[in-house]
């Protein structure tokens, strides 16, 4: 009985784990997610919260009942080391309990934060996990681009501040103002016009602007965008490698277990053999019998015939 229980126990540990990784489950996951996405969105309509503002909230209730349900249902299936060992599963855990949070008096603001149910969408499509996992990975390349541009935006911006402070402060007062501009030439936003306006009284400003704009937006930026493809791209290379091991895995597996089921089957044959053999040397020898010895058959001597 006491070896019954843990088998019946890992029995429904794993149906449950089917359950909850089956296509359809996931599916109706995502379902709630984006009808808890609309909901959010037709609160922030005052007309339409005044109107059906209780039934909103009640279906936002049953939303987060279901996703705490799953929570604690993965709890129990894989244990807290485990489940928290898993980031999205952590991610999942912060924002659920971010939403359970009272938001009345001073922690009504966090009422706003519920809307965070939404990022869920990230951890359950393994698309956005993809990608998200991507930029990750990207983070230590994109914070050396990152200096790099840096040091661009410093430079330029020292030396923007000796060419144009004393004309056109505005823009170019001091270090500050100089970076701010900057900034937003390298957003390309409205720097032609700058340009123009600084041209009349500097006719030379082009040869400043136009390799700054180059060099901090053309080059250093897709920089950025060159690092972010280039780790998406490894991330598929390690996703492919891993899948081909898992199926390697799989293969030797299946191949180690059908020769595990011949070995089996020979060693019964075996075991047959030896069994019929021994059976066969117990048995007791019965004596051959001695074979009577033929009565031979002489013909009897004729008499001699006697003389006549």
């Amino acid at each position: 009985m006491a070896s019954a229980a843990p088998a019946s126990q890992i029995d429904l540990r794993n149906r449950l784990t089917t359950f909850l990784d089956a296509p359809p489950f996931q599916t109706a996951i995502v379902g709630l997610i984006l009808v808890n996405a609309v909901i959010f969105g037709l609160e922030a309509i005052p007309s339409v919260y005044a109107r059906y503002g209780e039934l909103l909230m009640a279906l936002d209730g049953i939303i987060l009942w279901i996703f705490v349900a799953e929570i604690v249902v993965r709890l129990a299936i894989f244990g807290p080391s485990r489940f928290f060992r898993d980031a999205w599963s952590v991610f999942d855990f912060v924002v659920i309990g971010i939403a359970l949070l009272p938001a009345t008096g001073s922690l009504s603001a966090l009422r706003a934060l519920r809307v965070l149910r939404v990022l869920r969408l990230v951890s359950v499509l393994p698309s956005l996990r993809a990608v998200v996992d991507a930029l990750l990975r990207a983070l230590p390349s994109m914070v050396s681009v990152a200096a790099l541009l840096m040091l661009v935006l410093y430079v330029g911006a020292v030396i923007a501040t000796r060419l144009f402070s004393a004309t056109f402060p505005q823009w170019f007062g001091d270090l500050w103002a100089s970076l701010l501009t900057l900034f937003q030439i390298l957003t390309l936003e409205g720097w032609a016009d700058i340009m123009r306006e600084i041209l009349p009284v500097h006719p030379w400003a082009w040869l400043f602007f136009v390799p700054y704009v180059l060099i901090a937006t053309f080059a250093v930026l897709n920089l950025v965008v060159a690092v972010i493809v280039d780790s998406m791209q490894s991330g598929v290379r390690a996703a492919v490698a891993e899948e081909e091991m898992t199926r390697d895995q799989e293969l030797r597996h299946d191949i180690d277990a059908e020769i595990g089921q011949t070995l089996r089957a020979i060693r019964k044959d075996i075991a047959e053999l030896k069994a019929e053999r021994a059976a066969l040397a117990a048995m007791p020898t019965v004596p051959a019998r001695a074979k009577p010895k033929a009565a031979s058959r002489t013909k009897p001597k004729s008499p001699k015939g006697k003389g006549r």
